[in-house]
C-alpha cells in the first residue's frame, strides 16, 4: 500500500509501505479520510517526543471495513466506521471502571513514545481493534467523520466538568479542540461563553461556534473584563486548551473563588501555576485526558446538524500532497485550520 511516512524528523515521504496485517479481534479499514492534527504537526519535528520515526502518524480517521478478524463477528466487510484514537484493554481495571482513557498499556493510534509503535490512518489502510470501532451515520461524510476525535476531545472537557446551563466558562486557546470546546459549551447552556486567543480570525469564527464574548489576550485589561461579564466575581470555569505556563496561569487567575480549571492542552509536558490562588481560593483542577465513550455523542450530533465541522476544515487533499500540507500548516500559514487527507484522492 501507499502511505505517508515520518522517516525522521521533518522529513515525510509518501511510498510503498507494508499493508498491516490484523489479528483475530481487530479489522483492517480502507482509510477514505484522515485529518493532520496539531499534535502530528508537532511530532514531526519531535519537540512532542511521542511520535519515533520510522511511523506512519494519523488518528483522526475513518473508512469502511476491507477485512475482518476471525473472531469479529458484530462488524461486516464494507461497513463505514470510524474508531477511536485510543486502543484500550477490554480486561483493564480502568476499563471496568469505565475510564478507559485510563486504561494500563494503551496505546495511541500513529504514535510511537519509546514503549510502543502503533502506525496509523496516513496510509491506504489500517488495522483497529473492533471494540473502537464506530458506525458513520448515512448523512455524515468521511470527511465529517475525521473530524470526530478533536470534537470528542472537547465533549470529553466539557463533560468531566459538569458545568450547569447559565455558569459561566472561560475559554483559552480558540484552535481546533478549543473551537469544539466553544460549541460543546454552547450546547450544554453554558453563558456568557469567553473566548480568549492571539489570533483575530479565530475570535471571529469563535463567534459563529457560539462565543458570547471574545478578548484577544494581547490587550491589557482582560481580567477587569471577564470581571464584568461575570458579575465581577470571574468565571465559574476555565477551559485551558492550550498547555503552557502563560496560558494555564491565565485560566487561573480569572477563575471565581471555587472554580473549576479543566486542563485540555499539553503542548509543555511542565507547567508552573500560581499555587497560592489555587490554595487560597479552594480552586479545583482537572485533567481532560483524550475521549470516553463521547464518540456516539458526537457522531449524533452531526447527524442532527447541531454540530458543524465543515467551517473548520480548510482543504481536503491527497495523501500524496501530504507533506507540503504539513508544511504550510507546521509554517502556521494564516487562515488554514484543518486538512484532510485522503488516499486515492480523485477531484
Amino acid at each position: 500500500m501507499k502511505a505517508l511516512v515520518l522517516e525522521e524528523y521533518m522529513q515525510l515521504n509518501y511510498r510503498d509501505f507494508e499493508e498491516p496485517e490484523i489479528e483475530s479481534n481487530e479489522v483492517l479499514v480502507q482509510v477514505k479520510a484522515c485529518g493532520i492534527c496539531g499534535s502530528d504537526v508537532h511530532g514531526m519535528d519531535g519537540s512532542t517526543g511521542r511520535r519515533k520515526p520510522p511511523l506512519v502518524m494519523g488518528h483522526e480517521a475513518s473508512g469502511t471495513i476491507a477485512k475482518t478478524g476471525k473472531n469479529v463477528s458484530d462488524w461486516q466487510v464494507g461497513n463505514r466506521v470510524t474508531f477511536d484514537s485510543t486502543i484500550y484493554q477490554l480486561e483493564d481495571w480502568y476499563t471496568r471502571k469505565g475510564r478507559y482513557n485510563l486504561s494500563d498499556n494503551r496505546k495511541v493510534l500513529g504514535v510511537s513514545p519509546g514503549e510502543y509503535r502503533k502506525h496509523g490512518a496516513f496510509a491506504e489502510y489500517v488495522s483497529v481493534p473492533s471494540h473502537i470501532l464506530y458506525k458513520i451515520p448515512d448523512n455524515v461524510s468521511f470527511e465529517q467523520a475525521a473530524m470526530v476525535e478533536p470534537v470528542a476531545v472537547a465533549a470529553h472537557a466539557v463533560n468531566i466538568s459538569k458545568i450547569q446551563p447559565g455558569e459561566s466558562a472561560l475559554v483559552i486557546g480558540a484552535g481546533m479542540v478549543g473551537m469544539f470546546v466553544v460549541n460543546m459549551l454552547k450546547i450544554a447552556g453554558a453563558n456568557p461563553i469567553i473566548a480568549l486567543d492571539l489570533d483575530e480570525n479565530k475570535l471571529e469564527l469563535a463567534k459563529e461556534f457560539g462565543a458570547t464574548h471574545t478578548f484577544n489576550t494581547s490587550i491589557p485589561g482582560i481580567s477587569e473584563k471577564i470581571k464584568k461579564l461575570t458579575k465581577t466575581r470571574g468565571a465559574d470555569f476555565g477551559f485551558e486548551v492550550v498547555g503552557i505556563s502563560e496560558t494555564v496561569n491565565l485560566c487561573i487567575n480569572n477563575l471565581r473563588k471555587g472554580g473549576t480549571a479543566v486542563l485540555v492542552g499539553n503542548l509543555k509536558p511542565e507547567v508552573t501555576i500560581p499555587l497560592q490562588k489555587v490554595v487560597t481560593t479552594e480552586l479545583s483542577l482537572l485533567g481532560s485526558c483524550a475521549i470516553n465513550g463521547e464518540y456516539e455523542l458526537v457522531l449524533d450530533l452531526l447527524a442532527s446538524g447541531k454540530i458543524n465541522v465543515d467551517k473548520m476544515i480548510s482543504a481536503i487533499a491527497p495523501l500524496s500532497e501530504g507533506a507540503l500540507w504539513f508544511k504550510r500548516l507546521y509554517d502556521k500559514e494564516p487562515g488554514l485550520n484543518k486538512v484532510i487527507l485522503v488516499p486515492n484522492f480523485s477531484k
